[in-house]
């Protein structure tokens, strides 16, 4: 979700968190936005869920994901739950109708999953709200809250609202990698069914969550076994997205050919030459380049991995349908496309080294690009692609003088 801004430590809801069944799964997930990129990413290899955003809605105005598909169906491949939010800052029902009657219609996610409104900014107002949960209840959802405590309460009445509908709350302490939750931190109130414990649930940044009382289940009906060996979720209803991510999950891995995105399991060890794989490789997602036998060269980082130790996220036609526009460069922009992959942590800019978003490519991650332009004031080449959002994002890629690479291309 977007950039949170730390509360004040609460008290420890220890009255709250012994009316949870003690047989309670306690099942950790994430959630996603355009900032993970078109495949779903986990912290660990032990979450069982994700919520991805469908889009935003601003007073009026929307800005939808375009990752949100491929995320949904992806999610579905590595045998996860895969549920729905959207960014909501509306104060009538007119805009919660026009939000609405905008997204629901495109929700990717089964038949009763979760579609929850995040609601941390702009004038809320709880007869708005109220309505909102009760239109994507009566679309078929789970409808739920999303915030934190204290803006939640200084515009709505909360009480009323958690008395009908489950809240998601976050609340962490710092920005330090957690696997799991610190409850020393949790918001205290009525009806939490979903906890965000952290910000930094991996290094470079991820949401991460737990499920308190089995919500994150709603729109599913238990797993069986992939074709992959692994877990392949039963859904009570189907979409596009669960299709995908159904097809991709049943596919053997002997059928991975060029064009393929596969995720490195966070259980592999080795690469196929007997070196250790590094840590941040490890369930993040890379493009098949070549085949040989039973190995894989992953591009990007163009390394070859055995079979046994990917998992498919998407077949090549899936993969071709989340490729980037090379249409229409901005001004000064030269076209030309490729693979950068940083070194070290680089910003990405809405400019070329202006308009920065505080958003990050970290080392080993790659960025597919369709241009590339030299800005001499601030002496750097940039390379540039068109986010998710549909805004042209530049990446310093080479110091223009004296001239070195901040990472390599191909």
């Amino acid at each position: 979700m977007k950039k949170k801004v730390l509360l004040g430590a609460l008290a420890f809801a220890s009255a709250f968190l012994l009316a949870i069944s003690a047989s309670a799964d306690r099942d950790q997930g994430v959630d996603l936005s355009r900032y993970q990129g078109s495949t779903a990413v986990f912290g660990q290899a032990s979450d069982k869920f994700a919520i991805s955003q469908i889009g935003g809605y601003y007073d009026g105005t929307f800005y939808p994901q375009s990752t949100y598909q491929s995320q949904v169906a992806s999610t579905i491949a590595q045998g996860k739950r895969a549920h729905t939010y959207i960014y909501a800052q509306f104060s009538t029902r007119q805009q919660a109708d026009e939000m609405l009657n905008y997204y629901l219609p495109k929700v990717q996610t089964p038949k009763n999953s979760i579609v929850a409104l995040d609601v941390e900014s702009g004038n809320p107002n709880t007869d708005a709200v109220m309505y909102a949960l009760n239109k994507v209840k009566q679309a078929g959802y789970t409808p739920v809250l999303y915030g934190y405590l204290n803006f939640l309460k200084a515009y709505l009445d909360l009480s009323t609202i958690a008395d009908s509908y489950p809240l998601w709350l976050a609340e962490y302490p710092d920005y330090q990698v957690r696997t799991s939750p610190d409850y020393d931190y949790f918001p205290s109130y009525k009806n939490i069914h979903l906890f965000q414990f952290t910000s930094t649930y991996k290094a470079g940044g991820l949401d991460g969550n737990v499920d308190l009382l089995g919500i994150t289940k709603n729109g599913y009906n238990g797993t069986t076994t992939s074709s992959q060996g692994g877990t392949a979720v039963k859904t009570t209803t189907t979409t596009t997205a669960i299709k995908q991510g159904q097809t991709a999950n049943n596919t053997p891995k002997s059928s991975i050919v060029v064009g393929y995105t596969v995720k490195v399991n966070f259980s592999a060890s080795k690469w196929s030459n007997g070196y250790s794989i590094p840590s941040w490789v490890k369930g993040k997602s890379y493009k098949v380049q070549q085949i040989s036998g039973s190995k894989v060269l992953l591009a990007g980082i163009l390394s070859w991995i055995d079979k046994s130790n990917v998992e498919i996220l998407q077949t090549a036609n899936q993969a071709a349908s989340t490729n980037t526009s090379t249409s229409s460069l901005p001004t000064g922009v030269h076209a030309q496309s490729g693979y950068f992959t940083p070194n070290q942590r680089l910003m990405v800019w809405h400019g070329a080294g202006i308009n920065p978003t505080y958003q990050y490519y970290y080392a080993g991650e790659t960025i597919k690009y369709v241009g590339y332009i030299d800005n001499y004031s601030a002496g750097y080449r940039y390379v540039v692609y068109k986010g998710a959002s549909g805004n042209w994002c530049y990446v310093a890629d080479r110091h223009l003088s004296p001239n070195y690479m901040l990472g390599y291309a191909r």
